[in-house]
């Protein structure tokens, strides 16, 4: 099969369009037909060899996929050859087939297109278990998300509005609009005023009860400041560096703080399947109805893919950076 092979470690121009053997799907797997993936921030690491894939999956690129079913293991009961899915994987996205754990499939539904179905497994699988899983969110509550333009953030934005909590995000100038016309309440440019000042200003000195955080460690004391009594740092990646300079641990026992790290890559398939489930009966019937929807910056051909990577590190993109496997 045709694949985005990765030359050695590097740049964006180490990855070219090559074969690959084809996968065999087990017998509780699914064999699919991709049409688009989509790109995140751990293939960017991968491509530089600073995020390997878990020990015995797929080498290659991509960690999400829509297509056609075209073999179903011997054991699958729920889907079958013709069916359209999406599904999130350990690697092996940027490829013209793929296989897939068919409990971590998720029916597309009609009303999307194969490329705005790629862009939903990653992003929304990963907003889920921060806000709903780790965060604890509840209605009413309010929640910081960080990067609120990215694929992780417009999707937040939108799961956190269903779940009827108040949004604020940080944003780029050009970027605040989108995430207010998402359902955000505030939206702060953090190139222009320090977010701590504008999140406890528009609080009246509250605090938010959730944060969902990229940045890490130049964010953390910030964020220590922005957190209520009882609140919930959640930290998926750690973008501008880990080092905490001249920090008081004792502000997080007065606030009772709790300080979550996590990925998702890494968890065990058990623990992805049913965070698969728990999403898609929540998020899937309002994908239906449109309520909430996949936001996609751009669409580029998989032969461009040193472009699309070389777009995503340019942090030009508002939502998702999709492939079209052609």
């Amino acid at each position: 099969m045709k694949a985005i092979i990765l030359k050695q470690p590097g740049g964006p121009e180490q990855l070219v369009l090559g074969e690959y053997e084809q996968p065999l799907p087990k017998p509780y797997e699914l064999l699919v037909r991709v049409n688009a993936t989509a790109l995140n921030r751990a293939d960017t690491l991968q491509r530089q060899g600073k995020y390997p894939p878990p020990k015995g999956e797929s080498p290659l690129l991509g960690l999400e996929m829509a297509g056609e079913v075209v073999e179903a293991g011997i054991s699958c009961t729920r889907f079958k050859k013709g069916d359209k899915v999406m599904g999130l994987l350990p690697g092996g996205g940027y490829a013209e087939y793929a296989v897939l754990h068919e409990e971590m499939a998720m029916a597309i539904p009609d009303n999307l297109s194969m490329e705005e179905a790629a862009a939903i497994p990653e992003v929304f699988l990963t907003a889920w278990q921060a806000l709903v899983w780790l965060g604890k969110l509840q209605a009413g509550e309010r929640v910081l998300i960080h990067a609120g333009a990215s694929g992780v953030g417009t999707a937040g934005i939108q799961l956190a509005r269903a779940l009827q909590a108040e949004i604020l995000v940080t944003a780029s100038e050009q970027k605040v609009k989108a995430c207010l016309e998402l359902g955000a309440h505030k939206a702060i440019n953090y190139k222009e005023v320090p977010f701590e000042d504008e999140v406890l200003a528009y609080t009246n000195s509250e605090g938010v009860d959730v944060i969902v955080d990229f940045i890490a460690g130049p964010y953390f004391k910030q964020n220590v400041e922005c957190l209520r009594l009882d609140g919930r740092m959640i930290l998926l990646a750690s973008l501008g560096g880990g080092k905490v300079e001249d920090f008081d641990l004792r502000q997080i026992l007065i606030k009772r703080l709790q300080v979550i790290g996590s990925t998702l890559r890494s968890r065990t398939r058990d623990y992805q399947i049913k965070l698969t489930q728990d999403m898609s009966n929540f998020a899937l019937p309002l994908f239906e109805n449109g309520s909430i929807k996949p936001v996609v910056d751009s669409v580029f051909d998989w032969k461009d893919v040193a472009e699309a990577h070389r777009y995503m590190e340019a942090n030009k993109n508002i939502g998702k950076i999709v492939l079209r496997v052609s």
